[in-house]
């Protein structure tokens, strides 16, 4: 059997692969500036000379799709941390509040620096997610003490917790962004609805450390995960030691998540559906499911991205409201899914 689930893991993730290197072409070729598939070979592979192929390519494109796919995967890895710690098929970044708690944090990094906006340079790349973490981070400590019950986690708590605090952080990103001057409250405005259009290989500097370092902790941690499912007690009866190991699940999730913010605004529902596509082709081994969730929330959002570029061109919509229009339904399905079995 294990065999067996080792195999659908490994084309679950070629399959993956191929279809997202699909929609990155797809979505290099198309936009205002019309680019055949050989010509964005050929610039890529430094065979072709037209500088306004290289600018297009290299400058807004490719970031754009580089940074929708380091985004995709770190919400879609995190979303299934905060799933597995919780125990809850609902939990998800956006809807517990952590998303927002980095939104706010970001949004008063923004208003300290108003004026600045448009060129903040490495100082910038290096503080905003550094806010970001401390904003979701002290949101999602708020969340898990105010949803314990009798010394354990509620799984229901946690989800009307999570909404309570994102709904009044909302308010409080809307009453800072209002204080902002004109150009930077516009700025603001497009990054809080989740956008990937403004990328730049800056923003791809700002997301990959964090990447780097919490990503394969949070993967070595999948057994923990595991053990996690079977509850607290008898994790711990079988040597784990919760609180320690879902503290540092906790904060290497919220650093992947805050930095992912940081570039892309708030993008709901990718770190909910991700694992659930997970779970539905590869089970719910952390060992397979985390990896495999990474790649479908990179598969989600290049798609969403291309979907929000070419559906109403020259126009674009925010890639946050196409996760958005796919996410609710969705999520309802899970609600009443979940409460039916309750």
């Amino acid at each position: 059997m294990s065999s067996q689930k080792h195999s659908r893991f490994w084309i679950t993730c070629l399959v993956s692969f191929l279809l997202l290197m699909m929609i990155v072409f797809t979505s290099l070729t198309q936009g205002s500036f019309q680019i055949s598939v050989s010509e964005v070979v050929n610039t890529l592979l430094g065979f072709e000379n037209d500088p306004a192929f290289k600018l297009v390519v290299f400058d807004f494109r490719l970031p754009r799709i580089v940074v929708a796919i380091l985004v995709g995967f770190g919400l879609g890895v995190s979303g299934n941390v905060l799933q597995g710690m919780a125990r809850n098929e609902i939990a998800d970044p956006g809807i517990l509040g952590i998303n927002t708690g980095a939104s706010a944090a970001i949004i008063l990094f923004m208003f300290f620096f108003q004026g600045q906006l448009t060129d903040v340079g490495w100082s910038g790349a290096i503080m905003m997610p550094l806010f970001g973490w401390v904003g979701g981070l002290f949101t999602a400590l708020f969340i898990y003490f105010f949803s314990r019950k009798q010394g354990q986690l509620d799984p229901q708590r946690l989800i009307l917790v999570g909404i309570a605090i994102s709904a009044g952080l909302s308010a409080l990103i809307l009453f800072v962004s209002l204080k902002m001057a004109p150009q930077d409250f516009e700025m603001a405005t497009i990054w809080i609805r989740g956008s990937v259009s403004n990328a730049n290989w800056l923003n791809i500097a700002m997301i990959l450390p964090w990447l780097i370092c919490c990503v394969p902790l949070i993967f070595h941690k999948a057994t923990v995960l595991d053990l996690l499912q079977l509850g607290e007690e008898k994790a711990m009866g079988l040597g784990v030691a919760v609180e320690k190991e879902k503290i540092i699940l906790l904060l290497s999730s919220i650093g992947v998540i805050s930095a992912s913010v940081s570039i892309s605004g708030s993008l709901v529902f990718v770190g909910l559906i991700a694992p659930h596509i997970s779970r539905q082709l590869i089970g719910r081994h952390h060992r397979y499911s985390l990896p495999v969730s990474g790649l479908m929330g990179m598969l989600l959002v290049v798609a969403a991205d291309l979907i929000a570029k070419v559906i109403f061109a020259p126009a674009e919509l925010p890639v946050g409201i196409v996760i958005s229009i796919i996410g609710v339904p969705f999520f309802m399905y899970l609600l009443f899914k979940n409460f039916n079995k309750s």
